[in-house]
Order: structure tokens, then C-alpha cells, then sequence
């Protein structure tokens, strides 16, 4: 069974990819209708600069929402974060040093 964060991975680079492609496709079509309707070079630049900043905000938007969405998808899962695999190590790490030191005392006490 594949990995669950690998099929999130995909999926969020595959949603970034639509994104761009989406943003390119746009400053095409745009560049188009700027010709047919004749627009100057400033206005052009005007529009393309709110475009882009409205086109920056919705990237923005789907981000979060994807992020909110593989956070809530994850959870139910019940899929550790990086945090708690960080933590978890941290404590057997602890354990195994306990067990050295235990280990180590016994040899002391019967040779």
C-alpha cells in the first residue's frame, strides 16, 4: 500500500502544477486581449499587476484550504505528525540509555 504522506505529496504537486499552469495560461490570454483591445503599455501594466495580485491571493486561498484539508484528512487517519515522531525517538532514545545503564550494573554486580 503506498505511503499515505507520499499520495498527499502527489497530490498537493499536482495541484501546485495546475496552479501554474493555470497562472501562465492566463498572462497568455491576457497578453491577447491586451492586443485585441488595444490597451497602452501602462494600463496593460496595471491590469496585469491586479491580475497577478488577485491570481497571488486565490494561489494563496487553495493553498490553505488544500492544507486544511490534508490536515483534517491526516487526523483521521491518525497518522503521527513529525512532531510526535520526533518526541517518540526522543523517548527511546531515553529508554534505550536507561536500559544501557541498567545492563551495565548488573555486569557490575555479578561478574
Amino acid at each position: 500500500m503506498p505511503d499515505l504522506q507520499e499520495i498527499f505529496k502527489d497530490a498537493w504537486s499536482h495541484a501546485l502544477a495546475g496552479v501554474n499552469a493555470a497562472e501562465q495560461e492566463a498572462e497568455k490570454v491576457f497578453a491577447r486581449v491586451a492586443d485585441v483591445a488595444g490597451f497602452s503599455p501602462e494600463d496593460v501594466r496595471r491590469h496585469a499587476r491586479e491580475f497577478g495580485e488577485r491570481l497571488v491571493a486565490q494561489r494563496r486561498e487553495v493553498e490553505r484550504t488544500l492544507d486544511d484539508a490534508i490536515r483534517r484528512a491526516t487526523s483521521r487517519f491518525r497518522v503521527p505528525s513529525r512532531e510526535d515522531l520526533d518526541q517518540l525517538e526522543k523517548r527511546l532514545e531515553a529508554i534505550a540509555a536507561r536500559v544501557e545503564a541498567l545492563a551495565q550494573e548488573k555486569e557490575k554486580i555479578a561478574p
